[in-house]
């Protein structure tokens, strides 16, 4: 919302919590507005920031992931301890931090509380959930919970919007409130051992290191702080933790298991004749659903329908408008095409730039019916169980149960499929998702398999009456999930290797989804697809537009385009004409090609074809193929062009077909046979000529070196996979 004039400083209120708390649902009913969202500078970790008021105080309210615990094992993790010290550059040190616990599982969510206590910051206790933890009998005294804290406890129902305004008041009061008193958790050996480390971090050039890192870097084995916070003395810091760890261990202080023994202690202490619970915990609602939804068998069949329900809706449903985009495009390229002169300008607006919003339009339907799934299936519980349940069948190929949704959605497509990796809080686990997802078959690789299989796939009956075109199609939208198995362990035991954490994850209770926060997140994840990749899609677009305009003289184009124009005016309801307006576009259509064998496309294709010899292709198919770049269905249209058919053919067409089944080299060979059409589809399976993936990539790591490793890995992996697929079936014969 937008502020006037406040009557003092700007606050930064920071909200930090475990996931399934309503952390997200508070963030939301606090701020009354959609937040800014971007990547916090050099991660992948994304930014969330609102503009709103505590009473008359204007304040920037950040919502940081949701996590369980503030030790830093990576970069991304980094994030969060560093915007509460006040050491990320790009946001304010906050003033205030808010915690938020479920106060139906309250003893789980204060050993973060502990952790952020720590810090010695302004902190107000938000006991979330409170209508949940009474339905299960458990109360909570809030005015002595604040008292042994001495902290200030609110208790809020976000979902309801219940305690907001005593939670504003609360947060304008805490910013001017005395520093923490951080509680005492550990022995003082370990304070001992910390101003050791502090001395030495200082003689090493790290003078005035926060206490919180010092506890961490004693702590965390092998986690980020040591191998970062010394430039160049990483051996001697190591060295020194050894001892000091070893120190520790002689006292009874074992690191690391002595953070979570010595915390949880703390915790029962504070929490000692605060909570009360029933002698017996009655069976929930959730408790009856979860024996059915969370089930071996029952749960994983469940989860399947739903899966396939899901992905079917999103396909069929998705078509429409993704044709209703379509129509859109060439509505206004057409119109903008006849107000236009003729020309290269002509072409750039509409081939170029029309046909580049039409682009990064036309995944929004896919985009907005996913994240409106998986935005129900969060708030109301579900996703979580969905990912306790395939969290075995994953582990296998060292991923978690979080990234069978992302993986899945690829199917559909790999731009939806990849930003939905934003559910996986391990990093190694994100990434490795990421890079896989575009393995996965889309239906944008569907035209290729259908062109070529129709053209050379004999339709033979086999396997109780199924074509073999319809297997050959079935294979290959396959063949990049049997791929990406073995890839995906080769990356965590190459690139993200490192030891799997634990599979936690609370289930929360079922509820009604919140229409305000499915809608806005629904909103988000479009905008930041339109405004940040799709930007960099449509610049990709016109630069292939570019190379494949120029160099070429356009006039005899256009001036039968004008004949074109001219007959089919006067042709109106003559059938005899329509022979000659025929034989014009053929014309048209051939003189295309010839332009597009002189642009610097063709040049390239021309260029290229050594290499693309030894997979039997000549180069029109490597001008198909790059071509293709900004979406693997153009090279349908581009062949359309060369064989001088136009670029509006279909896969199926008839003269397509006949076209590419003439083709020949120049000693009258043929140019394509079965060996040659099974290693375009294998290229295309694998392959990742799809602008818009590697740019969400980009986008989703904020990083052009993942998007790149991603291009270059795909590609070699599918030229070997066409070489051995062509070269094996010329064996064969």
């Amino acid at each position: 919302m937008s502020l006037t004039a406040p009557s003092q400083q700007l606050l930064t209120v920071v909200l930090i919590g475990n996931p399934n708390t309503g952390k997200s649902t508070l963030f939301n009913a606090l701020s009354g507005a959609r937040a800014m969202t971007g990547n916090y500078p050099g991660v992948t970790v994304e930014k969330k920031i609102s503009r709103t008021t505590c009473g008359d105080r204007a304040v920037d309210l950040i919502d940081l992931p949701g996590t369980y615990s503030l030790a830093p094992r990576t970069l991304d993790e980094m994030v969060a301890v560093n915007v509460l010290l006040g050491r990320q550059t790009d946001v304010a040190a906050p003033d205030v931090v808010v915690c938020i616990v479920d106060a139906s599982n309250i003893e789980r969510n204060l050993y973060l509380v502990s952790q952020v206590l720590d810090l010695s910051l302004p902190t107000v206790i938000v006991l979330n959930m409170c209508d949940v933890a009474s339905s299960r009998g458990i109360q909570i005294d809030a005015a002595a919970l604040s008292q042994r804290l001495g902290l200030p406890v609110v208790k809020t129902e976000a979902h309801r919007k219940r305690g907001l305004e005593e939670l504003r008041t609360t947060i304008q009061a805490a910013a001017s409130a005395p520093a923490v008193v951080r509680p005492r958790i550990f022995p003082a050996a370990f304070a001992s051992e910390c101003e050791r480390l502090s001395e030495l971090l200082a003689s090493l050039g790290q003078p005035q290191t926060p206490y919180y890192l010092l506890e961490r870097l004693l702590l965390d084995i092998g986690g980020y702080l040591e191998g970062h916070v010394v430039n160049g003395q990483v051996a001697v810091l190591a060295a020194h933790l050894a001892d000091a760890r070893h120190r520790l261990a002689d006292q009874g202080i074992k690191v690391p298991s002595a953070e979570a023994r010595l915390r949880y202690e703390w915790v029962r202490q504070v929490l000692e004749g605060i909570v009360t619970r029933p002698a017996a915990r009655p069976i929930t609602l959730s408790d009856k659903i979860d024996s059915w939804l969370t089930h071996r068998v029952t749960g994983l069949g469940f989860f399947l329908l739903l899966m396939l329900g899901i992905f079917q809706a999103i396909y069929t449903g998705a078509k429409p408008l993704m044709k209703l985009c379509e129509k859109g495009q060439e509505w206004v390229g057409n119109n903008v095409a006849e107000w236009l002169p003729p020309g290269s300008l002509n072409s750039l607006v509409v081939d170029g730039i029309i046909g580049g919003v039409g682009a990064v339009l036309i995944f929004l339907p896919q985009i907005v019916l996913l994240f409106l799934f998986m935005a129900i299936l969060e708030d109301c519980g579900y996703m979580a169980r969905a990912a306790f349940l395939v969290d075995r069948l994953m582990t296998k190929v060292g991923l978690s149960g979080k990234s069978f949704v992302p993986l899945m959605s690829s199917f559909a497509c790999a731009v939806p499929g990849v930003m939905a990796t934003r559910v996986i809080e391990n990093r190694r686990d994100r990434m490795t998702t990421i890079l896989v997802a575009p393995l996965m078959s889309c239906s944008a690789r569907q035209p290729v398999y259908v062109l070529m299989a129709t053209a050379f796939i004999p339709a033979t009956s086999i396997l109780l009456g199924w074509e073999l075109p319809g297997i050959v199609m079935f294979g290959m939208t396959f063949l990049g999930a049997a791929v990406a198995v073995p890839i995906a362990w080769l990356l965590k035991k190459t690139l993200f290797r490192g030891e799997t954490p634990p599979f936690v994850m609370e289930l929360p209770s079922y509820k009604w989804p919140s229409p305000g926060v499915v809608f806005n997140r629904v909103y988000d994840q479009a905008m930041s697809f339109v405004v940040r990749a799709g930007t960099l899609i449509m610049a990709t677009t016109v630069l292939i537009w570019g190379t494949g305009y120029f160099p070429g003289d356009h006039t005899q184009v256009e001036a039968v385009q004008a004949q074109i124009d001219q007959l089919r005016e006067a042709a109106k309801g003559d059938a005899a004409k329509e022979p000659e307006l025929q034989q014009l576009i053929e014309e048209q259509n051939r003189l295309r090609g010839d332009l597009l064998e002189q642009s610097f496309l063709g040049r390239f294709g021309k260029a290229v074809e050594p290499a693309v010899r030894p997979l039997g292709w000549d180069w029109r198919i490597g001008v198909g193929v790059i071509a293709s770049f900004p979406a693997r269905e153009v090279i349908v249209g581009t062949l359309g062009t060369i064989y001088s058919l136009g670029s509006s053919v279909e896969e199926d067409d008839h003269n397509l077909v006949t076209a590419i089944q003439s083709a020949t080299w120049p000693d009258g060979r043929k140019v394509y046979n079965v060996p040659v059409a099974l290693s375009i589809m294998v290229f295309f399976a694998l392959c990742a000529q799809c602008a818009s993936t590697l740019m969400v990539i980009r986008r989703e790591t904020n990083s052009w070196g993942w998007a790149a490793f991603t291009f270059v890995y795909m590609t070699v992996l599918a030229y070997v996979g066409a070489l051995a697929t062509y070269q094996i079936g010329m064996l064969i014969g």
